[in-house]
This record gives structure tokens, C-alpha cells and sequence, in this order.
């Protein structure tokens, strides 16, 4: 049976809808507004193997953070959804991606607590498009405070601002991609001694 999960999240400044199938195949129809967001989304489902749609109307006549922000929110609850009960998955993993000169380490635990820690190089071009890139930990943090996951983000290097963040969103596709997937030796266990998630 597929894990998936849906939330719509309508305020005055955005309507949002996600989808996703942790049990896809990485098949994406995303159209938030704003171009870079969108193909960064198009990595997590494509690397993650999730099934993943997402359509988000915005205030872009604002700016592009409303539209962002939600929609990272609207993500982080579908995938604790579409997650259930976690019973049988790793709970844990991490991916190390590259991105020519840049490198990007993520590590994920399914824990039930959101927390995050996230380094990237502080000089970096400060827009790519119309994708605010200080938006990148904001993106981040409205995920696990969503999914109530701990994450640990970490680029060590890197020069070029569209590589430092798509390399981001690999990594964490992959990681997120391993530590949801049912592990066939734990059928029917609960990764945790505590008994819950």
C-alpha cells in the first residue's frame, strides 16, 4: 500500500496544495510561481523517488517568502502524512552529493522532534532569479517544523550560489529517500526503544 500524503493550506497570502508518494517513482508537476524553487522541488521528488505535485498561488506581487515559506510548510506535513506510522522504515539516513565545486551533506532521523542545523558559505550571490537564496534554511526549517524531523544540513564549500542550494535539495532528497524506505528486515518493528515516533 502506498504512503501518501495531502494538505491543502489556504491563507490570505497563499493557497497551496501538495501531494506526495513516498513509493513513487519520481514523477513531479510542480508550478509555485517562482522558477529556481521549482526545479529545487524537482530534484527532491526526482532523487527522492516521491510521486510529488505540487501548485501554489502566491502574493508574488510582493515578494517570492509567502510563497516559499508554505509551501515548505505545506511539504513538511504531507510528508509526515504520507509517513503514517513509521513502523518498518530505517528511520535514519544521509547522502553526500556534489555539484562541481560544491558538496553538500545532509543527515535525517524520522525522529517525531524537529530540529534543524544548517552551514552554507555566507558569500554567495544573494538572488538566483527571483529565488531569495537566504530563503534556503528558511525553506528548511519550515520543513522539519512540519515533518518533525531532525535534520543536519552542512556545505562546506562551494562558490556558486545555484550549485551551493541545488546540491542542498539532492542531498536531502537521498537522505530523506533512505531513512523513509521500508527496511525488510524490520517488517512490523518500530525503529525505536521508546515505542513511538
Amino acid at each position: 500500500m502506498n504512503r501518501v500524503g495531502r494538505v491543502e493550506r489556504v491563507t490570505k497570502e497563499t493557497s497551496v496544495l501538495v501531494e506526495i508518494n513516498l513509493d513513487g517513482t519520481g514523477q513531479v508537476d510542480v508550478a509555485t510561481g517562482v522558477g529556481f524553487y521549482d526545479h529545487m522541488l524537482d530534484q527532491l521528488g526526482r532523487h527522492g523517488l516521491f510521486d510529488l505535485t505540487v501548485k501554489t498561488e502566491g502574493d508574488l506581487h510582493i515578494d517570492s517568502h509567502h510563497t516559499i515559506e508554505d509551501t515548505a510548510l505545506a511539504l513538511g506535513a504531507a510528508f509526515k502524512q504520507a509517513l503514517g506510522d513509521k513502523v518498518g522504515i530505517y528511520r535514519f539516513g544521509n547522502c553526500t552529493v556534489p555539484l562541481d565545486e560544491s558538496l553538500a551533506q545532509v543527515t535525517v532521523d524520522l525522529s517525531g522532534r524537529p530540529y534543524l542545523v544548517h552551514t552554507e558559505p555566507e558569500k554567495m550571490a544573494p538572488m538566483i532569479g527571483e529565488y531569495d537564496t537566504t530563503m534556503t534554511r528558511h525553506i528548511l526549517e519550515s520543513f522539519v517544523a512540519q515533518a518533525q524531523i531532525a535534520l543536519h544540513v552542512h556545505v562546506p564549500y562551494g562558490r556558486n550560489a545555484h550549485h551551493i542550494v541545488e546540491c542542498q535539495f539532492k542531498a536531502l532528497a537521498r537522505a530523506l529517500r533512505y531513512a523513509s524506505e521500508k527496511d525488510p528486515r524490520a517488517a512490523g518493528i518500530l525503529p525505536s526503544t521508546k515505542g513511538a515516533l
